[in-house]
């Protein structure tokens, strides 16, 4: 299937955004000879800083292959962010659908048109302190077994450096640079024609994501946590600490 053209949109995007990346990072990007020249296909990228959305479009415009990110539907609505969001051919995700994979309903029709979706699937910025990708979300996971797309694993480092997680001011200088990878399409083969339950899903999520975190390893020349960062059981275990706490509390009380 054909590529689907850039655009009016994208390219208005491309020169409002791209002047003040190149001034602020430096960069280093590789692999781009893996994101795939036709057909659609997802490519699933870890998430560290409110920058790297913006930094690494930039990476993919230049591969010519611009990716289509995944974002409320309420920013579709009105206003210029709006016309922008739909003239660029962002997805809409529909979050108070009931059915979990028609939430991906238009993610799915832009890979089969042709398109490059791009999925964080960590879902939001890692929690994990040392900045590793933690555990995924499954929504790049459906998307892949439905349409059987390849999913390239792109890791990237640098953004965060230039504005740290939840940082209000961005780290100007020294100048950082920017490292992409992308990684060769992850085989979910094996898991095709197979019922997509939750344990399926949460184990090609844990391949995606291993994938992911295989590129970051390269570009920060180092071997991740053997414990992914799991945002829920670090909740959990905040709450029994904490009610730990209370209880050990109203039991001193109960003994003066």
């Amino acid at each position: 299937m054909p590529r689907r053209r850039i655009g009016f949109w994208y390219r208005f995007a491309a020169v409002l955004v791209k002047p003040p990346l190149v001034v602020l990072i430096k960069r280093d990007w590789r692999g781009m000879e893996n994101i795939p020249a036709e057909g659609g296909f997802i490519t699933a990228v870890n998430h560290n800083s409110h920058a790297d959305p913006f930094a690494y479009a930039h990476y993919q415009y230049n591969t010519g292959r611009v990716p289509r990110f995944l974002a409320k539907a309420g920013l579709f609505k009105k206003g210029f962010v709006g016309a922008a969001m739909r003239g660029t051919g962002q997805i809409p995700v529909y979050r108070e659908s009931t059915d979990a994979l028609s939430a991906f309903r238009a993610a799915i029709d832009a890979v089969e048109r042709g398109e490059c979706v791009a999925f964080y699937p960590e879902g939001t910025l890692t929690r994990d302190p040392d900045g590793w990708p933690m555990t995924g979300k499954t929504g790049a996971a459906r998307v892949a077994l439905q349409t059987r797309c390849p999913v390239v694993p792109v890791a990237q480092w640098g953004a965060n450096e230039l504005l740290p997680p939840y940082a209000k001011k961005p780290d100007i200088l020294p100048r950082k640079t920017h490292r992409v990878l992308a990684g060769p399409p992850v085989d979910l083969s094996h898991y095709y024609d197979r019922e997509m339950t939750p344990d399926l899903l949460k184990e090609v999520t844990e391949v995606i994501m291993a994938a992911i975190t295989a590129q970051l390893e390269l570009i920060r020349g180092e071997k991740a946590p053997e414990n992914v960062y799991d945002p829920r059981e670090v909740r959990i275990a905040q709450r029994r600490k904490a009610a730990a706490k209370s209880k050990a509390q109203q039991e001193e009380g109960q003994g003066t």
